[in-house]
């Protein structure tokens, strides 16, 4: 099928129309009190951990935090590596590099023992170590401020130090949907030695999303509450993702029968296979008809569940 589907997405979208929806109803305005609180914490910070999702490194990144955080040592924990196309990491470590950001770390927060979950101790602790603590040199114990976009993976971070350091459970909520943490939370220990202490924060996003493109790469991820967006809108992107990157695991696990550049189409084929359907009567000129009415709302719901947890193939999408 490779060679045929290849050939047939020659065919497909080469862009995607993102109409002109508005960007303001997806983000909603009680972040900036989010950030007020980070800010008021930061005296009680000796490094920061900025966490994000490893499919988009280079975009959706909160602006803000650089400049309302100050000149605390930063890591970038790239999470969710396991759903992210890595072909190209030298690339992206590159463009990180131009953007001034040196200390980057991929992880997969939700494996059982992540290896790469391990070097974040080392990491921070040789960060702190090089950097002036100001008011907090007498203070032994460390103390990170974990921040990031909603539903990158904070509190997974969190979960998984204190697994690997403590062998303890978890300490913080975590979720499917963004928006699980609310509060800036009290110190939890992750680490005995050294001994480090994380805050927890809740997502913020930059009121100044760059583009529509942008934005629907972050709902693709879920950051954003699907509803926001519209889950068929999200759907049709994907759909448009997958065919221009090749990723054609949907024809199969669809039972398409070669890739599709039409989200309607897909979508009711999704749902006939979920039996996602329901009977409608419709009056005709000969009487009345049942009509098998696909569920849309609930293919397109499937569909962005499943490239989520990675079941169609890894992605890059920036």
């Amino acid at each position: 099928m490779r060679c045929g589907a290849v050939l047939a997405a020659l065919r497909f979208r080469t862009s995607f129309e993102f109409g002109n929806r508005e960007l303001a109803k997806w983000f909603p305005g009680h972040m900036a009190k989010g950030l007020k609180k980070m800010q008021a914490s930061l005296k009680k910070v000796d490094c920061i951990v900025e966490v994000h999702d490893a499919r988009i490194p280079l975009t959706g990144r909160n602006p803000m935090f650089e400049e309302a955080l100050g000149v605390r040592p930063h890591l970038l924990v790239l999470n969710k590596m396991d759903l992210a196309d890595l072909t190209n990491k030298q690339r992206i470590m590159r463009q990180l590099e131009q953007q001034r950001i040196q200390n980057v770390l991929f992880t997969d927060c939700l494996r059982e023992r992540d290896v790469n979950v391990k070097k974040i101790v080392p990491a921070v602790t040789e960060l702190i170590q090089k950097s002036d603590r100001f008011h907090r040199t007498e203070n032994l114990e460390y103390c990170l401020m974990v921040i990031g976009v909603p539903n990158v993976g904070k509190s997974s971070l969190i979960n998984a130090m204190r697994r690997m350091y403590l062998k303890k459970g978890k300490a913080s909520r975590v979720g499917g949907e963004p928006g699980i943490t609310r509060a800036v939370l009290t110190k939890i220990q992750v680490c005995e030695r050294p001994l480090i202490y994380l805050l927890d924060t809740p997502g913020v996003f930059s009121p100044r999303i760059e583009s529509l493109e942008v934005g629907m790469k972050l709902a693709l991820c879920g950051t954003i509450l699907d509803h926001l967006v519209g889950e068929e809108v999200i759907a049709d992107y994907l759909l448009f993702t997958l065919n221009k990157q090749q990723k054609f695991d949907y024809v199969d696990r669809y039972q398409l029968g070669e890739p599709c550049d039409d989200v309607q189409t897909v979508l009711k084929k999704i749902a006939v296979n979920l039996g996602k359907t329901q009977k409608v009567k419709a009056i005709t000129g000969v009487g009345d008809v049942n009509i098998l009415m696909p569920n849309y709302s609930a293919a397109a719901y499937d569909f962005i569940r499943t490239f989520r947890k990675g079941e169609l193939g890894k992605v890059m999408l920036d």
